[in-house]
């Protein structure tokens, strides 16, 4: 395993960035439309990466964590027919193209409610952090989505219609499919804003791997939003990593870090949070994962240029805990 990171490079300074500060690999954002990605602007875009000293491992699909309302893809989840079909075989054509121009992985998201957080916190020296209480996120009584009241099996049924026709497509072309689960957490059947949220516990995670028993099925695991998922993280989430990565189903590790549990968390930095970070990757040597550890959120930095020093300060932080565990 290896540090990687997924910041949207702004220009060609920060791949410059990147590689100064000791990465190697990248998830990368193509310039355009996903919609227009043939595999020449594809294979020009990851030789341009690599022109860099940078490898592109994996590239966001137009599946983002946004609230359905504002996705790319809105019907896909919202199981209207014919679109639906019409988005599927779009995203089926995104997966030819990343194969032909030799990008191994894409990692996306199946999601009506996107990522729900309440009011932002203060954590260490001031630094402002995304928090989520559900005690504050059900108090305002926020209305539906677009979608409406959506259940467990009907949501099931929406991701089991886009597993069952996009899977053998990256199975073909041999494409790894890196799903994000849910975040965060929420009660079933207790359902908030209209859904149930399937993917935002283990059992939910356990259940999708099940859909379909392939070697390119499975998660850009966020460790921070399966730390959400967990009553006491600090002590549960390293099985957790255990379960997933002895089946080779980890493509991609979101390695943030939490203070709290389920329903009531703040994130931190890497290394202030519940969950023993240097725990956490033996876990992930013990499994074999072969992949990256990247930064997703950190707390937002006073200065100029925080977001990228706080980003700096994380990808230091792995790498010292990645040649910790590979000695």
């Amino acid at each position: 395993m290896y540090v990687g990171t997924q910041f949207r490079a702004r220009s060609d300074d920060d791949y410059r960035v990147f590689a100064q500060l000791g990465l190697e690999h990248i998830c990368g954002y193509p310039p355009g439309r996903e919609d227009d990605w043939t595999p020449e602007l594809l294979t020009r875009y990851r030789e341009h990466v690599k022109s860099f000293g940078l490898t592109l491992d994996m590239v966001p699909l137009p599946l983002s964590s946004v609230e359905i309302s504002r996705a790319e893809k809105p019907n896909i989840m919202l199981g209207k027919s014919p679109e639906r079909d019409r988005e599927i075989e779009a995203i089926c054509n995104m997966i030819r193209a990343c194969s032909e121009a030799g990008i191994p992985a894409v990692k996306y998201n199946l999601t009506l409610l996107g990522v729900v957080s309440t009011e932002r916190q203060q954590w260490r020296g001031g630094a402002s952090s995304r928090a989520f209480s559900y005690a504050e996120a059900v108090a305002g009584n926020p209305p539906l989505t677009i979608a409406g009241p959506t259940d467990a099996d009907t949501m099931w049924e929406r991701i089991d219609y886009f597993v069952q026709r996009v899977m053998p497509v990256a199975d073909e072309y041999g494409v790894r499919m890196a799903l994000h689960p849910h975040d965060p957490s929420m009660p079933i059947p207790n359902e908030f804003r209209g859904v149930d949220r399937v993917l935002g516990s283990i059992e939910g995670l356990k259940k999708f791997i099940d859909l379909h028993p392939s070697p390119n099925h499975g998660f850009n695991f966020c460790q921070g939003t399966v730390s959400e998922m967990l009553e006491k993280p600090g002590e549960e989430i390293y099985d957790v990593i255990r379960y997933f990565g002895s089946r080779n189903r980890i493509f991609n590790v979101h390695f943030r870090n939490i203070k709290g549990k389920r329903l009531d968390f703040v994130e931190t930095f890497i290394d202030d949070g519940d969950v023993d970070m240097l725990k956490a990757a033996e876990a992930y040597k013990e499994v074999g994962y072969p992949y990256m550890l990247m930064p997703d959120h950190v707390p937002e930095m006073a200065g100029d240029n925080s977001r990228l020093v706080g980003f700096a300060y994380t990808y230091g932080y792995i790498q010292a805990v990645v040649k910790t565990v590979n000695r």
